[in-house]
């Protein structure tokens, strides 16, 4: 493989592990940002949804639009708008003004995301696929849990130093761009969303809303018992949840691995079943040790669901594959935004039913919303 190709694959990660750290590096400088900002640390904290909520939003159609508008041409100013956001944020003097960069970063990361799995499909061969998707999930999985260790070390200093080395990454990124699709580009009708939103995709992405819902999205409470059943303090907390995390990106490529020989369903359905028991032991485990554990694992189990459903859409031969996975990782992180909404108040009426019910429906719907493979001639 030639260096510049090689160059470009690994911009493909690089990019995946920049989306979470984007979006996460502010969670642990919220004293600092509020203070700097003029803005109490409740308020600063909004700077997270200013920044997921436009990017879940617009997942839904920005691989559609993305790839009618040519793939790398929409990466390289997705990049450069990524980057400026950034800047605004670096010199913002108010805290509206930075929510507006974090709003611009949100947006951009949506046009970046599924244009790059869609990409890593186009280069890597069918067998290889799932172990590509594996290092892709290791890499936002790092993004995700080193953001705030980051972040916290930036904020003893300048929390806005943070940006600074974001904005350079993403121009650098735009500027190598991505590595050229074998063979020639397919004659047909641009890319339409109504292709993306087909029965099979809605499945899978109900998959990955309840996956990651009934999963990652239920750090909160794992947070909440941590405190009120374990007594933890926030460090101990904060180091509890990062297990996840950990336990995900050191797992991902091997289960990507699992993937490219057992298929997607049966990493899907195994990942949902067996990390259903394992959030739902949390609810119940009465040791801090056996609660990290569980949890850690947990975090295993939630890279066979996510690296498995969009392994299924991208292995597919559907005509909008980048549409596709964009309109599954909308719902995914759907499920991320309403599990609070719907779970805190279980929580304060029954603690175990909040542990218990999500997890449940994710045991018993997996199997049944999860496609299986096609067969081909008999």
């Amino acid at each position: 493989m030639p260096a510049r190709s090689r160059l470009q694959r690994g911009a493909l990660y690089a990019g995946g592990f920049l989306g979470p750290f984007g979006g996460g590096v502010v969670t642990s400088m919220l004293p600092e940002l509020g203070d700097s900002l003029g803005v109490g640390t409740a308020e600063a904290a909004a700077s997270l949804t200013a920044y997921l909520l436009p990017f879940a939003a617009l997942m839904l159609v920005s691989g559609t639009y993305g790839a009618r508008w040519g793939g790398l041409r929409t990466v390289r100013i997705a990049y450069g708008v990524y980057a400026a956001a950034a800047t605004v944020s670096v010199l913002a003097p108010t805290f509206t003004v930075f929510q507006l960069g974090r709003v611009l970063q949100g947006c951009a990361n949506a046009f970046t995301t599924p244009l790059l799995l869609a990409a890593l499909a186009a280069v890597t061969p069918q067998a290889r696929l799932g172990r590509a998707l594996g290092l892709f999930g290791a890499l936002q999985a790092a993004g995700q849990t080193s953001a705030p260790l980051v972040g916290g070390f930036a904020a003893e200093v300048n929390w806005r130093l943070a940006f600074v080395v974001i904005a350079v990454v993403a121009l650098g990124l735009g500027a190598i761009g991505l590595p050229p699709s074998p063979g020639p580009a397919r004659p047909g009708p641009p890319p339409r969303l109504r292709d993306a939103l087909q029965p099979t995709v809605l499945r899978v992405g109900l998959v990955a809303l309840l996956g990651w819902g009934a999963l990652g999205g239920l750090s909160f409470l794992v947070a909440f018992r941590a405190e009120d059943a374990l007594g933890l303090d926030p460090g101990s907390r904060g180091l509890l949840l990062t297990g996840f995390g950990l336990a995900g990106m050191i797992a991902a490529r091997p289960v990507g691995s699992a993937i490219d020989r057992y298929g997607p369903r049966a990493a899907v359905v195994t990942g949902a079943v067996g990390g259903a028991a394992l959030v739902a032991a949390t609810g119940f485990l009465g040791t801090v040790g056996a609660v990290a554990v569980a949890w850690a694992l947990a975090g295993v189990a939630g890279q066979f669901v996510l690296v498995g459903v969009n392994s299924a859409i991208l292995s597919s031969e559907g005509a909008n594959r980048g549409g596709a996975v964009s309109v599954v990782q909308a719902l995914r992180f759907a499920g991320a935004a309403l599990a609070p909404v719907a779970l805190t108040p279980l929580y304060a009426a029954s603690p175990t039913a909040a542990f218990v019910l999500p997890t449940a429906m994710l045991a018993v719907a997996t199997p049944l919303l999860m496609p299986r493979p096609e067969r081909h001639g008999t």
